[in-house]
């Protein structure tokens, strides 16, 4: 197996023989508004062309559709005839886009030789998490390849460590900008709707026999993490290199079974 970090939460996946896209996201550097005020997003371009992005692709998994992880160029730049697998309560705005091979997934599914489940997660806490909506993660297992768990954008939360006890994955992959938001439970603050540095370094203590892959960092302005920052605290916390893996955009992981 191997992993190609895009930009921001966008994975190219080599797994069980299959080419998969998690989130397309390619929306041009600047193309949007800012979330917080710093800069136009997304901050930075994406590392190859769109088309070296989506060639190959098998399947499409869409975490949830905030145009982060599903924006209306990937919408418009993908064949509309691959798998995509999302959470039910997103099936029907995708059909809606022109996607007609669309599986939601409720529980578990198999496709090609890959078990895939839905797990769950909170987009924050309190009443933010109503704002951001509904949010998935997703497990891979396969004969032969790792146990790969993309927990989507979420806090630690108990739905994530459940995912972990259940699933013993190999490879845990989080979206570990600490991304904030306006806090409507407290009002001229802001909250985290993203796991931050603490929160990273608590999954890998929380799951030792883990590699945690951190990625959702310095590609939108809410983002608050930087790739140093939770290097040098996992440094500080003793989580050595190989435990916490921070890819730049563009840049290929290889994996394999234990």
């Amino acid at each position: 197996m191997h992993l190609t970090l895009v930009r921001n939460a966008t994975l190219i996946l080599n797994y069980a023989g299959k080419r998969l896209l998690v989130d397309p996201f390619f929306a041009p550097q600047h193309a949007l508004p800012s979330f917080a005020g710093v800069s136009q997003n997304p901050t930075v371009d994406l590392p190859m062309p769109i088309e070296e992005i989506t060639a190959g692709t098998d399947a499409v998994f869409v975490t949830h559709t905030h145009g982060d992880h599903f924006g209306p160029v990937a919408q418009d730049k993908l064949d509309k005839l691959l798998p995509l697998f999302c959470q039910p309560v997103n099936a029907d705005a995708i059909r809606e886009a022109g996607f007609t091979a669309v599986t939601p997934v409720d529980d578990e599914t198999e496709w090609e030789g890959i078990t895939i489940t839905r797990t769950g997660g909170h987009h924050g806490r309190g009443g933010v998490t109503e704002i951001m909506g509904p949010v998935s993660g997703f497990v891979l297992r396969a004969k032969n390849e790792p146990t790969l768990y993309i927990v989507g954008d979420s806090v630690l939360v108990d739905e994530v460590r459940e995912s972990i006890r259940t699933h013993n994955p190999d490879i845990i992959v989080t979206n570990s900008g600490g991304a904030m938001w306006d806090d409507p439970d407290n009002p001229g603050e802001r909250t985290y709707i993203l796991m931050d540095a603490t929160e990273t370094i608590k999954i890998a203590r929380f799951a030792p026999g883990a590699s945690i892959v951190a990625v959702h960092m310095e590609a939108l302005d809410h983002c608050t993490v930087t790739r140093a920052e939770l290097r040098a605290a996992a440094d500080a916390a003793g989580v050595p290199p190989h435990r916490i893996i921070i890819p730049a955009e563009g840049e290929f992981v290889a994996f394999q079974r234990g």
